[in-house]
């Protein structure tokens, strides 16, 4: 399972309602927002592909700029790739 830190920057004026927006998201939690428009969160997802997908749909939010990733750890993919599992 591919886990992740991203930056999702949104309009300032919109950030209570991208949070309300993300909140459905089950492999998306959300660890905290400034006023400027930045939301911490992290993406705990079943696949590399799944998070892409998750990371793809959430850039398509009318109000959301960037979703910038700060780190990734596919630890559990690779050792399955290494075992030729995938």
């Amino acid at each position: 399972m591919p886990i992740g830190g991203v930056v999702i920057t949104c309009r300032a004026e919109h950030k209570d309602s991208v949070l309300k927006d993300l909140a459905p998201f089950s492999a998306l939690e959300i660890h905290g927002s400034d006023e400027k428009g930045n939301i911490v969160a992290v993406i705990d997802s079943e696949s590399s592909e799944d998070m892409e997908r998750l990371i793809d749909s959430i850039n398509k939010h009318e109000h959301i700029l960037n979703v910038g990733m700060t780190y990734l750890n596919t630890e559990d993919e690779a050792g399955k790739m290494a075992r030729g599992e995938k």
